[in-house]
């Protein structure tokens, strides 16, 4: 496997819009003439044949290779979604297993977490973080814009540092309209905080867009680290 071809999408919490970073950084790679396939570790409140976070985000980015390791009902953690439907669990040699060959055959490969960075995957305490351990992947962390969302990122990002992991940056997933104090101050000092740069701001409720006002959209969001042509603070109306 070549390096650089594994990417860790993770964040600070639920809900917190890591399927349209993916969705995002999957489109400003497919415009960059990079083929990608989206890997959805575990898949979990959703029952069989409800698309999914991977068909999400290839809906949103385009041709992507989307797949699904495994699929669990309830909307838990992995390891207790699978436990409660008498499932085998998703492990992290597996989902590394699986980014490893599609990096094989793909120049680029997102891996979406569920939850955040630390939640569970199975019985013995193995998350999203072993599994980019065991290729060496760097993390890219979604975050929150508001009040709070200093805090979440700096321990995040300690969290990766503690287990020799490369936070690539962070990506703010839902930028609001009309932003608060906090938000925008969070935008200087998140990077700060966290220690590590602000590679996109997407606009809230960015994946309601049309699909072309997506895909365009993404190349101004997201960062040229992200395969992007913005400053990574485009979608907040700031300078660069």
């Amino acid at each position: 496997m070549s390096e650089g071809r594994v990417l860790f999408v993770s964040g600070t919490g639920t809900e917190i819009g890591k399927t349209v970073v993916t969705a995002a950084c999957a489109a400003a790679a497919l415009a960059a003439g990079r083929s990608v396939a989206v890997l959805k570790a575990a898949q979990t409140g959703l029952a069989a044949g409800q698309p999914g976070d991977a068909a999400e985000a290839a809906r949103l980015a385009g041709p992507v290779h989307a797949v699904e390791l495994a699929r669990f009902p309830e909307p838990l953690a992995p390891e207790t979604a699978a436990r409660r439907a008498g499932l085998p669990p998703v492990r992290p040699a597996e989902v590394a297993k699986a980014a490893g060959a599609l990096a094989e055959e793909h120049d680029l490969v997102l891996v979406e977490g569920s939850g955040g960075l630390l939640v569970r995957f199975d019985e013995t305490g193995g998350t999203l973080a072993d599994a980019a351990r065991l290729l060496g992947a760097p993390v890219l962390v979604v975050t929150a814009a508001g009040l709070g969302t200093l805090n979440a990122t700096a321990l995040t990002t300690e969290a990766l540092r503690a287990r020799g992991l490369d936070c690539r940056g962070l990506v703010i997933g839902s930028w609001p309209r009309r932003p608060g104090l906090a938000a925008r101050c969070n935008l200087d000092d998140l990077p700060a905080a966290a220690g590590a740069p602000l590679l996109g701001v997407l606009p809230e409720r960015a994946a309601a867009l049309p699909l072309a006002d997506f895909r365009s959209g993404a190349l101004g969001w997201l960062a040229p680290a992200l395969d992007g042509r913005g400053s990574g603070r485009f979608a907040a109306g700031s300078r660069g």
